[in-house]
């Protein structure tokens, strides 16, 4: 997002105001640089994941996405407790989290995945995507967790009714469809659903107070997506380790 897609991991989460004309051209260098030599990013989180060491009776709970899973980490340090592990990268899309599902998802080894996803597809920071490819790369995501005997929750794309560094694409008609999809695709994959859209907004953008630039959640967000990810998290936790995602996915309707 791109205050989001250029910004630096900690820069982003801490923003709270346009960036410069300065610091946009060395965010965009620096990502156009990346582009070429690591384009999903799996440096970012690489030194961190060998760092990792699992406590007695945690449950490890990964968090995947974009710059909202970031700034989350920052703005709500206290919701992260041990074992709850967060790998957002600002500005990712779809296809780049699925690169990185094994390394930083899979290899962690963690009882349960909450992936949040899609703000950026529908930006087109990484290209148009279509509603199909984005679907399918949750869908693959989700068969890869399972696979692994990773339970996994799926959040909605959270509210936007304009995109500050992409303005006029009227994203909120979208999401709202596409968060309809990723509803009855937990459903069926035997998934969670994790519902911040419907808890956070105001027709299709972000209440008033819970995003700061109409995108990215403010402290006040934040406290308003902890509870629903708790409740997603407990009940993701009752789920068998297999979900499934992989009979779907052979079905001839498939989810």
């Amino acid at each position: 997002m791109l205050t989001a897609f250029f910004l630096p991991s900690v820069a982003c989460s801490q923003a709270q105001s346009e960036p410069t004309a300065e610091q946009r051209a060395r965010w965009a260098k620096e990502a156009e640089e990346r582009t070429h030599s690591d384009w999903a990013y799996l440096a970012r989180y690489r030194d961190a994941n060998a760092a990792l060491t699992l406590g007695a009776g945690q449950q490890r709970v990964v968090f995947l996405g974009d710059s909202i899973t970031e700034g989350w980490v920052s703005k709500m340090p206290a919701f992260f407790t041990p074992g709850r592990i967060g790998r957002g990268i600002s500005g990712q899309t779809t296809p780049q989290m699925l690169v990185r599902m094994r390394q930083d998802v899979i290899a962690l080894k963690p009882r349960v995945v909450h992936i949040m996803a899609g703000t950026n597809d529908v930006a087109g920071n990484t290209g148009t995507t279509s509603d199909a490819q984005i679907q399918d790369n949750i869908r693959s995501m989700t068969e890869l967790a399972q696979a692994h005997g990773i339970r996994v929750v799926l959040a909605s794309i959270p509210p936007a009714a304009d995109f500050p560094w992409k303005p006029g694409l009227n994203p909120g008609v979208r999401i709202e469809r596409l968060n309809r999809w990723i509803k009855a695709y937990a459903r069926r994959a035997g998934a969670v659903y994790a519902d911040y859209w419907s808890a956070t907004r105001s027709g299709l953008g972000f209440r008033d107070g819970l995003a700061y630039d109409g995108v990215h959640p403010t402290e006040a967000g934040y406290a308003a997506f902890a509870p629903i990810a708790d409740a997603a998290i407990r009940k993701a936790l009752t789920l068998p380790a297999a979900g499934t995602a992989a009979a779907c996915a052979r079905a001839s309707d498939p989810c």
